[in-house]
């Protein structure tokens, strides 16, 4: 397979498949259970403390695509429950529990985890996925390690996004109105936003594709035996 292909194939199914781990139910029970509040407070303290006590204003600028109100008040809301280090943690294993709950059970992960290592390794320290690298992966729970890696591999691609976005002359914001529509964008943290006029629609087009010209040199590291097997490989995890 070739890389432009297995990247095409694989940043729908692994973007997607860490947003059901996100909005799932069972990811706020476990915050709950950790003290957290009802609200943004277990996953903006879980996905961004491995930041470190950053600002709210660094993590922001960090994570980009949610509105900075919504990333502020759920930061500084789950300050006072658990250090940054400790919340990150904490979620690392809510990544993992949850996989084990949805990867098939067929599905070859200790193969998986080592091309999605092989990835993991090989990228740019960017900005959080560098952090969700750092962040410890046990090595006797292969389903868990697997839905870990797809979220580390995810943060890849979104700061890669992120940079993609800003070079073709579009905000965060309009990012997510043109993605998602108004409404959609207004429930990820954008104080009324507004529709982006058509002309400036095709920008995020051109932003998907040089994100994965982006993510290119990373998955030319694979051989092209190995990229066909790891598209494979996500298609069945994700399948859930």
């Amino acid at each position: 397979m070739e890389t432009l292909d297995c990247i095409s194939a694989v940043a729908r199914p692994i973007h997607d498949f860490g947003d059901e781990f996100m909005s799932d139910e069972a990811t706020g029970a476990v915050g709950l259970s950790a003290g957290f509040a009802p609200g943004r407070g277990f996953y903006c303290r879980g996905r961004f403390g491995v930041l470190g006590e950053a600002p709210a204003s660094v993590v922001q600028a960090v994570q980009g695509f949610l509105g900075p109100h919504l990333v502020a008040a759920g930061w500084l809301a789950g300050r006072p429950v658990m250090p940054a280090e400790e919340a990150s943690a904490c979620y690392a294993q809510a990544v993992r529990t949850w996989g084990r709950a949805h990867i098939p059970g067929d599905v070859d992960v200790e193969h998986f985890n080592h091309l999605a290592q092989q990835l993991i390794d090989g990228a740019d320290a960017l900005p959080l996925f560098a952090g969700w690298r750092a962040q410890a992966c046990p090595g006797d729970d292969p389903v868990g390690a697997a839905m870990q890696r797809i979220h580390v591999l995810r943060e890849h691609r979104g700061a890669c996004h992120l940079a993609a976005v800003r070079l073709c002359g579009l905000s965060a914001q309009d990012a997510m109105v043109i993605n998602l529509g108004v409404e959609q964008a207004a429930h990820y943290g954008w104080h009324e936003p507004h529709p982006v006029a058509a002309t400036r629609v095709p920008r995020r087009q051109r932003a998907e594709q040089l994100t994965d010209e982006m993510q290119a040199p990373l998955y030319a590291t694979l051989t092209d035996r190995q990229r066909t097997e790891f598209a494979q490989l996500v298609d069945a995890l994700t399948a859930d």
